[in-house]
């Protein structure tokens, strides 16, 4: 082979190799859980859901893995009006002026083949800090359910100080540690086409389908978007 088709076909190859799949949250099946002292009595427990975001990930290489992720902080539930409101005020979340907290990843650390430490830029309030996730791997296979799209899952740890966010209000009540634990599905790009033929759909006998034909009318729609 002359020397100059194999210098091409060396320059070529590191272009062909296969990059990361795209992912995008389901807004639906994301959700961030929250928990913080109160008055030293108990954990106040609250959840955001509707988180959306992107993904671009290799489970056989962390390392190349982004995530960029959008948390609608105006939404959090603590399970009770009074107490969401109290939050979202201005001394503490001002939810009307900074209603959406923002993560973006800046490196990651994989530990092994499921779990990896990402490391990050929460914007908060108006406030950007590093925050590190760590993240575990549940899965990534095609849903069992209609569409049976490609799906990844993961779980994540993470504790942040309010007060680094100039979150500081109520001292006295309010812990300034709080934990974040957060349960993600995210639903690759590509797969809005047809199954490929060396991936293909499960089978399923009668009693699957209906229960996934029922499973897909009662489960919760994601909301439109603008």
């Amino acid at each position: 082979m002359p020397r100059s088709l194999v210098l091409l076909l060396a320059c070529l190859l590191p272009l062909s190799a296969p990059a990361a799949d795209r992912y995008r949250l389901d807004p639906v099946h994301t959700r961030v859980l929250f928990a913080v002292e109160h008055a030293g009595f108990s954990q106040a427990l609250g959840t955001v859901s509707g988180s959306e975001g992107v993904l671009e990930f290799d489970p056989d290489d962390w390392s190349g893995a982004r995530l960029e992720v959008v948390v609608p902080v105006a939404r959090l539930d603590l399970g009770n009006d009074k107490w969401n409101q109290a939050t979202l005020a201005r001394n503490l979340l001002d939810g009307q002026r900074y209603p959406q907290a923002r993560f973006v990843s800046t490196r990651i650390e994989p530990v092994d083949a499921r779990n990896a430490r990402v490391h990050g830029l929460l914007t908060l309030r108006g406030v950007t800090r590093e925050v590190v996730l760590d993240v575990h791997l549940n899965a990534v296979a095609r849903h069992p359910l209609p569409p049976f799209r490609r799906t990844a899952g993961f779980s994540a740890t993470a504790s942040v100080q309010r007060s680094d966010f100039g979150i500081d209000a109520w001292q006295s009540v309010i812990g300034n540690r709080v934990e974040l634990r957060i349960e993600a599905e995210a639903v690759r790009d590509d797969d809005a086409r047809a199954p490929e033929a060396t991936d293909p759909a499960p089978a399923a006998d009668d009693d699957t389908h209906a229960a996934a034909e029922a499973a897909t009318r009662l489960s919760p729609q994601p909301e439109s978007r603008p």
